[in-house]
């Protein structure tokens, strides 16, 4: 078995922020970050197009060397990530493909004393219902209320994050879903992009709220399945590269990725599927 690279797939820029978490945890591997920017948002898209766009950037990093693929995306794990585990990747028994949100589901009642959570999220990922689904597997007495958040990512991709419009969509949607219960003292954000709402989301946030961002869980638990399957991990290439894709212009990207990778990158641009 050849010595693969660690591929990290997103919509758009979102994964950037779990990408860069995994990376602080382990920069000895090699990896290749896939933007599909020119078909984002995914979160509006049906269950048939998620897949499909989610399986064609799968498919495009195994072709690169990818043997461990991080769907770093919310809605594609939600819509994608059993279907292509299941059926897709029979045709590659030495690779595998790991999601956001399992992660985050077996550790998330441990942060709540009322056993009471609030989720927000994209369309697609709420309406999909899988984190209720993955949530009761671990914790089956945990109270989960969600809402979707439709605005919040063409806001912070238009780089809208520090204006009136931010705080006032903010503002209605996390009154919506507090609405729902008085109970909640945990909130998820469950989707990569919303940790860049992080101040605005605490303004309008009680006080006793507990608010979780993914990118620290995802790398643990990546630190942890590797040292559990060692077969695995033995076969990553080691040599500290990182290659960045986007099916968009590759300047564009450039420019927008900063504020979510937190440094400079160059990109490249890469034609996939019929973008």
């Amino acid at each position: 078995m050849q010595q693969g690279k660690i591929g990290i797939f997103d919509s758009g820029f979102g994964g950037l922020t779990i990408f860069k978490s995994i990376q602080d945890r382990m920069p000895q591997y090699d990896y290749i970050y896939l933007g599909d920017n020119s078909r984002a948002p995914y979160g509006n898209k049906s269950f048939e197009t998620v897949y499909k766009y989610t399986w064609q950037c799968v498919e495009w990093l195994i072709q690169q060397g990818c043997t461990l693929i991080i769907l770093a995306c919310n809605t594609a794990s939600a819509r994608a990530l059993r279907s292509i585990q299941q059926n897709e990747l029979l045709a590659y028994p030495n690779v595998r493909v790991l999601g956001v949100i399992r992660p985050t589901a077996e550790i998330i009642g441990e942060k709540s004393k009322s056993k009471s959570i609030g989720i927000v999220g994209t369309a697609g990922t709420i309406k999909s219902q899988t984190y209720i689904l993955e949530i009761k597997k671990f914790f089956p007495e945990l109270q989960v209320y969600q809402h979707a958040c439709e605005l919040w990512v063409p806001l912070i991709e238009a780089n809208h994050i520090h204006t009136k419009d931010a705080d006032e969509i903010v503002k209605q949607d996390l009154e919506l879903l507090f609405a729902q219960s008085n109970k909640i003292d945990t909130l998820l954000l469950a989707c990569t992009h919303y940790p860049l709402l992080l101040d605005t989301i605490k303004k309008y946030c009680p006080p006793h709220i507990t608010i979780i961002s993914q990118g620290p869980i995802v790398a643990d638990s990546l630190v942890n399945y590797l040292y559990r399957h060692s077969e695995i991990e033995l076969h990553l290439s080691q040599q500290s590269q990182t290659l960045f894709y986007t099916t968009d212009d590759a300047s564009d990207f450039e420019e927008k990725a900063t504020l979510f990778f937190g440094a400079t990158i160059k990109a490249i641009s890469q034609k996939i599927g019929n973008n």
